[in-house]
C-alpha cells in the first residue's frame, strides 16, 4: 500500500509539475505548434490502478504552466528533456517532494488546442522498472462556471 501511495503521489507530482521551467511556452515550441487554450479544463491522472480527476479554470496567463503539466504543491520537478512542437510532446526529468524523495519521470504524447494526453511512467528507485502513468486533459468549456476553482 505504501508503494502504491508513493507511486500515485509521484505520478501526481510528476505529471502535474511538468511545467517547472523558466522558459516561456513560445521558446519551447516550433512555429507549427498549437498552444492549448484557456478555459475550464478537466484532467485525469492515473498510476498503479488509481485514478484522480479534477476540474480547474485556466486563465490565459496560466497556459504555460498548465500545458507544461499542471503544477502541484507537493512535488518540485525539473525537466532537462522537454520537447514540445508539432502536436507532440516529450518530457523526462526528476521530481522531489518536501522530504527530498526523488522520482524519475518519463512522459510523452500528443496535444491539440483543447486536449492533451501524456503516457509514460514514474521510477520510484534507480534500477527499478517505471510504473505506468498517464494524464489526460480536455477543455470542457471556453468559459468557467461561477465558483470554479482556478489553476
Amino acid at each position: 500500500m505504501k508503494t502504491r501511495f508513493l507511486a500515485l503521489a509521484a505520478l501526481g507530482g510528476a505529471v502535474l509539475a511538468l511545467s517547472v521551467s523558466d522558459r516561456p511556452y513560445a521558446a519551447m515550441t516550433q512555429s507549427t505548434a498549437q498552444p492549448v487554450l484557456p478555459g475550464y479544463w478537466e484532467y485525469t491522472t492515473s498510476a498503479v490502478g488509481v485514478r484522480d480527476t479534477e476540474r480547474k479554470c485556466v486563465r490565459p496567463s496560466e497556459i504555460n504552466r498548465f500545458f507544461g503539466g499542471l503544477s502541484t504543491r507537493r512535488w518540485s520537478c525539473t525537466y532537462p528533456v522537454r520537447e514540445v512542437g508539432g502536436g507532440n510532446a516529450r518530457f523526462e526529468g526528476i521530481c522531489r517532494d518536501r522530504k527530498n524523495r526523488t522520482v524519475r519521470v518519463r512522459l510523452s504524447g500528443t496535444y491539440r488546442q483543447e486536449s492533451f494526453r501524456f503516457t509514460g511512467g514514474a521510477q520510484l528507485a534507480r534500477g527499478t522498472p517505471y510504473l505506468p502513468a498517464s494524464i489526460t486533459a480536455t477543455r470542457v468549456s471556453a468559459d468557467c462556471p461561477a465558483g470554479a476553482e482556478y489553476f
